[in-house]
């Protein structure tokens, strides 16, 4: 029955998805594309930064040595089998290989949400999270571990254990993730000022 007939004989006719504009297809094309070109700059830089720390300024495999760049802030090297704040630590063959899949896993459930996500500060959050996660899964496929090497610390008091790009990365992305979830915790987005 055509949706004229169903009006006629009193009914309402079948709702239909609403029809996405060109507009609308286009701007979430480029933020998509925004969102994996910052995942891949993350990825790079912390590829990078690894790189550097490992064979110009030579610290691998020598934990006693640091790089005091501040008073508070150290370059020193860390191996770090486990993930964020050492939970979940695999040092054997088989503990490495699960924290990878595990990894690899949420890596992609985060692409899947940032390919369906709509708003832009989201989507930042979530390329933040994905390129700092396959910054750290490369480096635990290839060598086992994850490269750490940032140490912020006052005196002897260390608010974090020694970290990368990558895990600054992530935390920023999920910390951004949870302000806007705790912002629109009732589903009320904020008014926009006009």
């Amino acid at each position: 029955m055509s949706d004229v007939a169903d009006e006629a004989a009193g009914q309402k006719p079948a709702e239909t998805a609403p029809e996405v504009s060109r507009a609308d297809r286009l701007r979430l094309k480029a933020l998509r594309a925004q969102a994996l070109v910052i995942a891949f700059l993350i990825f790079v830089f912390d590829q990078a930064v690894k790189w550097v720390v490992t064979y110009p300024l030579n610290l691998r495999g020598q934990p006693e040595w640091t790089i005091k760049i501040a008073d508070f802030f150290n370059l020193r090297w860390v191996e770090n089998n486990g993930v964020s704040l050492g939970l979940l630590s695999a040092s054997s063959f088989w503990g490495r290989w699960l924290l990878v899949l595990l990894t690899g896993a949420i890596a992609v459930f985060v692409a899947f949400w940032l390919w369906r996500e709509r708003k832009r500060t989201d989507s930042v959050a979530l390329a933040m999270v994905l390129g700092g996660a396959l910054g750290n899964i490369l480096d635990r496929i290839r060598l086992g571990y994850v490269v750490d090497y940032l140490d912020l610390h006052f005196g002897e008091f260390r608010p974090f254990l020694v970290f990368n790009v990558a895990d600054a990365a992530i935390t920023i992305g999920v910390l951004l993730l949870l302000v806007r979830a705790l912002l629109m915790r009732d589903g009320k987005a904020p008014k926009k000022e006009s």
